[in-house]
């Protein structure tokens, strides 16, 4: 033991690199046991849904997965196998796997989703714009009112995941959750936007439109990795070596929030019997009272002259109000004149929260605005964190369009907070 002792206290450096690199291991294997117990117990809760017996009759549930594998850096294939393929596989669905990384899918896409129960989306943001910007999908997007959607968090940048599950360190635990609340069933309307430009074909965002200097920045953030944690901070600050301050001028048209209608019954009411059908349309053209045609009250739109460091337009689905009375989307217009110290800070804070609206900003509540830039308007649009070139655009709020599985913990807390 003495030998020991002398050697490790002769060569100490050797020891002290030795006993990190030991503590290193133990930490990395202690975690790889703790994601497989993860692993385990969410198969085993899906397990569970599988060994519910179905009527012989009743086919099995088909779901469609749409997994982008070069999401997260090109890992996203290697987590779906891992942790969310063998819970759906487990729970009896019959799934099908697309793969997102090849031209032409559109016609493949469409005749799948004539046989689906529920849609799966597999990646981040750009998996989902993917999706959903499918042409054919242009077509049938009303269908997707009728066939849940479930969000699987595999990608560097999943905004969706803050709305529909609890947030979570564990990259595991997070994918697993997400996989289990899909097979738990609840779901939660989420609001789309469809951006228009005067000759490009509509684009969908379930986020919003961001334009403006602190998106700019943002985009290059990577480009500083070298700088560790300051690399966010470095790309604000160079940023603002530019002209200062940096202003982002146009004319904006918009309407103001449209009353929501009462939800439809799930179950429609079966088809009356031919008579009955009959004898409603006779009565109906005998009838001596005739119908006026209502007159179509003209759209009031308000009109702004607007000069501002960022715009922001967003849906409500980041912090979702499942009794509002009223649908609109958010329309931020932040001031220009910021000092380059509070620039850099906020745009730490956008790089959390995108669509967040600083106090004193001009904030305004719209079901449907146009966006007229000057001539000559350089820059770029980022919708749903993908870039698209800045062009006059249409934005229409398209309410509870499209319906999300989420964890019943978050569709609750959504619920409580609503009640006064």
């Amino acid at each position: 033991m003495a030998k020991v002792l002398a050697a490790l206290r002769q060569h100490w450096k050797k020891s002290t690199f030795g006993a990190c690199l030991l503590g290193w291991g133990g930490h990395w294997l202690y975690g790889k046991h703790c994601d497989n117990l993860l692993r385990r117990a969410a198969c085993q809760e899906a397990q569970a849904f599988g060994n519910q017996l179905i009527p012989a009759t009743m086919p099995l549930k088909k779901a469609t997965v749409f997994l982008n594998p070069a999401a997260c850096k090109g890992k996203a294939g290697n987590l779906f196998e891992k942790n969310a393929a063998p819970i759906l596989h487990l729970s009896g669905l019959d799934v099908t796997v697309v793969k997102t990384d090849y031209e032409g899918q559109a016609k493949k896409l469409l005749e799948l989703m004539e046989n689906t129960d529920l849609i799966i989306i597999a990646g981040g943001d750009g998996t989902v714009q993917e999706v959903l910007q499918e042409p054919g999908l242009l077509r049938i997007l009303a269908a997707f009112s009728k066939i849940p959607i479930g969000f699987i968090p595999l990608g560097k940048t999943c905004t969706l995941s803050h709305t529909l599950y609890p947030e979570s360190t564990n990259q595991v635990q997070h994918i697993t959750n997400a996989t289990l609340a899909i097979l738990k069933g609840e779901t939660v309307p989420l609001d789309v936007l469809q951006i228009k430009g005067e000759k490009e074909q509509p684009v969908f965002a379930v986020s919003g439109l961001r334009w403006g200097s602190y998106r700019d920045a943002g985009v290059k953030v990577s480009k500083y990795w070298y700088l560790g944690p300051l690399k966010t901070k470095a790309a604000h600050f160079f940023s603002t070596f530019k002209e200062w301050p940096q202003k982002h001028q146009a004319a904006l048209m918009y309407l103001g929030p449209t009353e929501r209608p009462p939800e439809e019954p799930e179950e429609k009411p079966s088809r009356p019997p031919l008579y009955v059908r009959l004898y409603r349309r006779l009565r109906s053209y005998w009838s001596f009272a005739k119908e006026f045609p209502q007159e179509v009250a003209p759209e009031d739109w308000e009109e702004l002259k607007l000069s501002t460091i960022e715009l922001s337009i967003a849906t409500q689905n980041r912090q979702l109000d499942l009794t509002r009375t009223e649908d609109f989307m958010n329309i931020c217009i932040e001031v220009e004149s910021v000092s380059k110290g509070e620039f850099v800070h906020r745009g730490s804070q956008k790089m959390r929260d995108p669509h967040m609206c600083p106090e004193g900003s001009q904030h305004i509540q719209a079901s449907r605005c146009i966006l007229q830039l000057p001539e000559g308007t350089e820059g770029s649009f980022g919708i749903d964190n993908e870039e698209y070139e800045a062009m006059p655009v249409e934005v229409k709020l398209l309410p509870r369009k499209l319906r999300f599985f989420c964890d019943p913990r978050m569709r609750e807390q959504m619920l409580q907070a609503a009640v006064p």
